[in-house]
């Protein structure tokens, strides 16, 4: 049960501006990093494969970090866990830019990948207990706001990359920013999860319908590391696109997936988190294939948009559904199908590099607009 003191005290608007504000933290930390990738590979001489296996490390951190994630979410609650993960995860932004070898890299990796995730399992669950507070579909906001940061943070990156700024120096101001969104608004979320039972079991097997909904969120995720990861890249070499032009592919991608998802909520009224959910499937296969078949400068941004809206309901309607199962408690509930989902984070940006590597980014993108049909098919035969 939400603590009602907290609510009487800040109210539901205060609460919800404050967790959205968690959500804009942690978009604007990773798509920092992401907005550098292409410099730092460049940097440190890394080929397709090299880079691969340098962005293998980060999901680890994450996949490492899920079951520890849900643990301390039940135990000590999500507002404990996101304050101090949050906190970690802005201060190693600017120890990413520090790194001056591959090994050096990798191992920061692993930790910003942990932190990231402590962060994104307990925000996720502060946002199932304020959509349970309004009795109303919002879980897609929070993740838009997940998103507009993302395309802040392309953004800041792209003036960054034109001043020919040192990602230390652009991934410290980030991380100022960030523990000042921390400093605002630890007092103003919610202090006790809601959906938490004491006759809960700390562990428990997931259910059929929970590993249905970690399956599709995993062909999502596969598809969003690769644009995170790799849309920069594959505007610079196969386009051939300028550097300072590329960082246009990331930002066509992030707008679109932000403001697909402030509408997201009413559509899902209107339709029904089903159809949602094989439009998605549908729009981001076709987005890669449309990048893939024609691969100039305005038809991929075209593409790449696509792409956007079409992931940008599937993590927000897999989590929402998740948080509200009674098998467990919203954290672990989350964690389960996290865990799921980011082995996309995990397979996907690696995978791309390698098969780059013996092919080409063509092949690679047209492998993972795949994954983005199996979204499409999943998603037709369950029940939400």
């Amino acid at each position: 049960m939400i603590n009602e003191l907290s609510l009487h005290a800040a109210g539901k608007r205060t609460i919800r501006i404050a967790v959205s504000a968690l959500f804009f933290l942690t978009g604007l930390c990773f798509s920092s990093w992401t907005s550098r990738i292409a410099d730092i590979q460049q940097a440190m001489q890394l080929n397709n494969a090299g880079l691969g296996t340098v962005l293998l490390a980060l999901p680890i951190g994450s996949i490492i970090s899920l079951p520890t994630a849900g643990v301390l979410v039940s135990k000590f609650g999500s507002r404990q866990v996101v304050v101090n993960a949050g906190i970690a995860y802005a201060a190693l932004l600017p120890v990413l830019g520090l790194a001056t070898a591959p090994w050096q890299l990798m191992g920061v990796l692993v930790l910003f990948g942990f932190c990231g995730n402590l962060a994104n399992i307990a925000v996720n669950t502060q946002a199932v207990a304020v959509e349970a507070m309004y009795g109303r579909s919002i879980m897609a906001s929070f993740h838009g706001l997940w998103s507009a940061a993302g395309a802040a943070g392309i953004g800041i990156g792209w003036i960054m990359v034109a001043l020919r700024i040192e990602p230390v120096y652009h991934f410290l101001f980030v991380a100022m920013m960030g523990w000042t969104i921390v400093a605002l608004t630890s007092s103003r979320i919610i202090q006790q999860d809601t959906n938490i039972s004491a006759n809960q079991p700390l562990f428990s097997r997931p259910d059929k319908f929970l590993l249905t909904l970690g399956i599709i969120a995993f062909c999502s995720m596969i598809c969003e590391g690769t644009m995170f990861e790799w849309s920069i890249i594959y505007f610079r070499r196969v386009l051939k696109i300028d550097p300072s032009f590329a960082v246009a592919s990331s930002f066509a991608f992030m707008t679109t997936m932000a403001t697909g998802r402030f509408i997201a909520d009413r559509l899902r009224v209107k339709y029904g988190a089903k159809v949602m959910l094989i439009a998605s499937g549908l729009l981001t296969a076709g987005g890669l294939l449309i990048a893939v078949i024609f691969p100039y400068f305005f038809s991929a941004i075209f593409g790449f948009m696509l792409v956007g809206l079409g992931v940008c309901s599937v993590v927000p309607l897999v989590y929402s559904a998740a948080g509200k199962t009674t098998l467990m408690s919203p954290g672990m509930a989350l964690a389960t199908v996290s865990t799921i989902g980011y082995l996309g984070f995990l397979c996907g940006p690696p995978l791309i590099g390698f098969v780059a590597q013996v092919s080409s980014l063509s092949v690679s993108f047209t492998m993972i607009a795949v994954m983005g049909a199996l979204i499409a098919v999943l998603a037709s035969r369950i029940r939400i």
